[in-house]
């Protein structure tokens, strides 16, 4: 009984693996600035038959209701891991269909700008390659692929949040991502 006793505080103590989501793995935990945030959940994003990509959600605390998440203060990270190449005209139309179905003309309008900085910052995507959009309130959006920063930071958090209306918004671009990103059973 000691020895079964023991076993089972070992696994206990052990760190829990990623999760893996269509092959790819998903850490549990990112170090965004000086922080570190937990998977809130992750998903594939489809459209018809082909599997684009794994998306994920880091937050500093785990929500399952979409706007507790957009109404979240600090760090925030979406991941998304590439699971076939995508243009970056591909990339850009995607991000423009999304922000433009879930945010306001009067939204658009002020973050048009930045939406269109941003969006300079896509190049053509492989398979594999792993694009990392992270939001810090000091600074602002931060757009990394591969671990290499794009541009600069891009100030405001009213574009984080349509930005995180893509895949959490009221007509998110994948329902069952939006389920996944959200730590939801599917």
């Amino acid at each position: 009984m000691k020895r079964w006793l023991a076993l089972m505080l070992l696994l206990c103590a052990l760190p829990v693996s990623a999760l893996e989501v269509a092959g790819v793995n998903v850490a549990d935990k990112a170090r965004v600035g000086a922080g570190e945030l937990v998977l809130n959940g992750a998903g594939i994003r489809t459209r018809v038959v082909f599997k684009l990509y794994v998306g994920a959600l880091y937050l500093t605390e785990k929500k399952s209701v979409a706007a507790e998440v957009l109404a979240q203060k600090g760090a925030k990270r979406v991941a998304l891991t590439l699971l076939r190449d995508l243009s970056a005209q591909q990339l850009n139309e995607a991000f423009e269909t999304g922000i433009q179905a879930n945010s306001s003309a009067a939204e658009i309008e002020a973050i048009k700008p930045r939406v269109a900085e941003l969006l300079s910052l896509f190049t053509d995507g492989k398979k594999g390659d792993v694009i990392l959009l992270d939001f810090l309130p000091e600074s602002g959006t931060v757009v990394s692929v591969n671990a290499a920063a794009r541009g600069k930071p891009i100030p405001g958090e009213d574009l984080y949040r349509a930005l995180l209306r893509i895949w959490l918004g009221d007509k998110p671009v994948d329902g069952d991502l939006k389920k996944g990103m959200l730590g939801q059973a599917q």
